[in-house]
């Protein structure tokens, strides 16, 4: 019977019966789901996130910069120089990533021969001949191993002697950066974006015909649209010194944020910059922060035989990264964001009910009323229940047709 009856529910048809229920709580409740839906979806979807635009976030960007400045210097090992952007700069052509050089190691007139390993390297140091095995490459060192071992003057130790471009890369750090003046250097970034779904391109450099403009601005958070930045203010943004920084090297990221509001007039779509240092975020005396490389220049002398100068360069590297979005109204987000909404305030009246049928004292009353089975009698018994079409004794007074709103008091 019981499987019989689960069968023929599966036929049962639900229809809404509306029940207004006088509990001021629950009603309460109600009113500030309904205004707390409201304000979310007005203030945060639309006002905020503008939920009524299409948005792209396909932004196609192209950085080009270019380094201005020049430095003197006067070394033992390079003499009197000056230093112009095709010395420090690297690469030459600027990208959206460029280094600067602020100060270098140079071993000069190296030369392809013997000549002992570093001190430092590890298992350079020897006591015999067999602790240097020829042709064995130090991987952290500097060269090839003869299978000679060159005794010190106390003969308790010595250095395995290589075959490299002798002699040997100087280990020594300078105690303040060569090029200090770096710091009044100046480059200009220039960030061209376009959004290709709504044919909308902009650029970070002021549109004027002033040629004089880009050689007497200076970047500030007011002049968005003067790209020429200062090396050392643009370090200070970081909260970094650039004195410290330029003895070690590090890395910048220069942020640059497109927010576009397609609906407003395109000058309203400013770039906003924000700055970091990337190579020591999580410790500032870490054994991995700074920034370094090594470059050699090679030449010829008289007889032919070729050697080089070579560099240890520290500097700082400036990441310029792109990103941003813009939007334009869309009446398919906003249709859809409007429905979002309404279903929001659907199942704030479901919850409600919930507290209203479940929750409160008198929830076995309220679920009694509004829930209610009706079922078809036949004719014959329906025929004794009602006399000369007037309301039979049995029907209880205020139960009408389905779909009636009751009300409800307690």
């Amino acid at each position: 019977m019981d499987c019989r009856g689960l069968f023929l529910s599966l036929f049962d048809y639900k229809t809404e019966k509306f029940v207004i229920a006088k509990n001021k709580k629950v009603g309460l409740l109600y009113r500030l789901m309904q205004l707390s839906i409201l304000a979310y979806l007005l203030g945060w979807v639309f006002l905020v996130k503008k939920g009524y635009q299409e948005v792209d976030t396909a932004i196609q960007s192209s950085v080009i910069t270019k380094v201005k400045g020049v430095a003197f210097t006067n070394t033992s090992e390079l003499k009197e120089r000056l230093w112009d952007v095709a010395d420090y700069v690297i690469p030459s052509q600027g990208e959206n990533v460029f280094f600067v050089v602020t100060n270098l190691i140079v071993t000069p007139n190296q030369r392809q021969s013997h000549c002992a390993e570093s001190s430092g390297v590890p298992g350079a140091l020897c006591s015999q001949d067999s602790d240097c095995p020829k042709g064995e490459a130090v991987i952290t060192g500097n060269g090839v191993k003869t299978g000679t071992c060159l005794m010190g003057n106390n003969n308790s130790s010595g250095i395995c002697e290589i075959f490299a471009w002798c002699p040997v890369e100087n280990v020594s750090k300078p105690l303040k950066p060569l090029l200090g003046k770096a710091e009044d250097f100046t480059v200009y970034i220039k960030n061209t974006i376009c959004f290709p779904k709504f044919n909308f391109s902009k650029s970070n450099v002021l549109h004027t015909k002033d040629r004089s403009f880009l050689k007497s601005c200076r970047f500030s958070p007011e002049n968005h649209y003067c790209p020429i930045f200062r090396l050392g203010t643009l370090v200070s943004y970081t909260g970094n010194n650039f004195q410290e920084m330029a003895l070690e090297g590090g890395v910048i990221g220069i942020q640059i944020e497109w927010d576009c509001d397609l609906d407003r007039d395109p000058s309203a779509c400013k770039p906003h910059y924000s700055f970091s240092r990337l190579d020591n975020r999580f410790a500032e005396k870490s054994v991995s922060s700074g920034y370094n490389f090594r470059f050699a220049k090679y030449y010829q002398d008289a007889s032919g035989e070729e050697f080089r100068t070579l560099m240890k360069v520290y500097g700082i590297r400036f990441d310029v990264l792109v990103n941003g979005k813009a939007g334009k109204f869309n009446i398919i987000p906003m249709v859809i964001n409007v429905g979002t909404g309404m279903a929001l305030m659907g199942a704030g009246a479901f919850f409600c009910d919930l507290v209203l049928i479940y929750l409160i004292k008198k929830s076995h009353f309220y679920r009694d009323k509004k829930y209610e089975e009706v079922r078809l009698t036949s004719q014959k018994f329906l025929s004794k229940r009602l006399v000369n079409g007037k309301q039979a004794s049995g029907l209880p007074a205020g139960q009408g047709p389905l779909g009636q709103v009751q009300t409800v008091e307690m």
